[in-house]
């Protein structure tokens, strides 16, 4: 009875194992399109449509932040370091285009 309720112990870790690495590459995938949608505000601020820099410039400052706290820490974290990568280059370059 105790190897049955190992087995399906194991399974069940198995299974919440496989479900947080795809629940970990959704939300990379999520925050990368997140950040890339800023396109239209950068081509609207070198169009002369100015929109406001301070949210891209936080998001390019906290993306920075969560990139270092990625790569530096003691037991690296690159999902999390490559899905805030991109907002490092266009949460910095919306905000500048801005002003």
């Amino acid at each position: 009875m105790q190897a049955i309720t190992k087995t399906k112990s194991n399974i069940d870790f198995m299974d919440r194992s496989k479900f947080f690495e795809k629940l970990g590459w959704l939300g990379m995938a999520t925050s990368v399109m997140m950040y890339i949608f800023y396109f239209p505000q950068i081509s609207l601020n070198l169009q002369g449509h100015k929109g406001p820099f301070i949210q891209p410039l936080m998001a390019g400052i906290n993306c920075t932040l969560w990139v270092c706290y990625g790569l530096f820490k003691e037991k690296r974290d690159l999902p999390l370091a490559l899905a805030n990568a991109p907002g490092v280059l266009f949460g910095f370059f919306a905000a500048f285009t801005a002003l």
